[in-house]
């Protein structure tokens, strides 16, 4: 699976490809705005602030599939993130990430890397290279600013192309 194949719909309604990034890494994150880890939103902006001019792109995909978290539409959700935390990195519309309506994505990632990589909760974070494989994921309680993801992240710099 390359996660440059796969197509979202931005917060806003606009495809949102991820071809659009190839060539940069890509952190995906399973979001939710009444989430206890809805903080992490922060970190992210924090993480994008300091690494988007080397070519780190995050997305959040707003998920409503654990513990009813992400309950608000897109407005309501696109308000909140900016009101709380600021969020200028993409954001897409509800996904799911969960069962048989699944965004084809986690589809491909589970058949491909099993369910180790499914999420069991929000805020699960996926790490891809510039070429689209994953690289790593992260569960919730993993912050964005945890030094097992920041060096991953670090790491790696060297070997993406913008």
């Amino acid at each position: 699976m390359n996660v440059f194949e796969y197509v979202f719909q931005s917060i806003g309604g606009a495809p949102l490809r991820l071809q659009n990034w190839t060539g940069q890494p890509l952190l995906l994150v399973n979001t939710a705005s009444e989430s206890e880890f809805a903080p992490q939103y922060a970190q992210l902006q924090r993480i994008y602030d300091d690494y988007r001019e080397s070519g780190l792109v995050i997305i959040g995909l707003p998920c409503d599939d654990f513990g009813h978290r992400e309950p608000g539409s897109e407005e309501d959700i696109a308000k909140l993130t900016w009101e709380e935390y600021r969020v200028r990195f993409p954001l897409t519309r509800k996904i799911s990430v969960m069962g048989y309506a699944a965004h084809p994505l986690f589809h491909a990632l589970r058949e491909t890397y099993g369910d180790d990589v499914t999420p069991r909760w929000n805020f699960y974070k996926y790490l891809f290279d510039r070429r689209g494989e994953l690289i790593e994921c992260w569960p919730s309680k993993v912050t964005p600013n945890d030094p097992l993801l920041t060096h991953q992240v670090e790491r790696n710099l060297n070997s993406w192309v913008f």
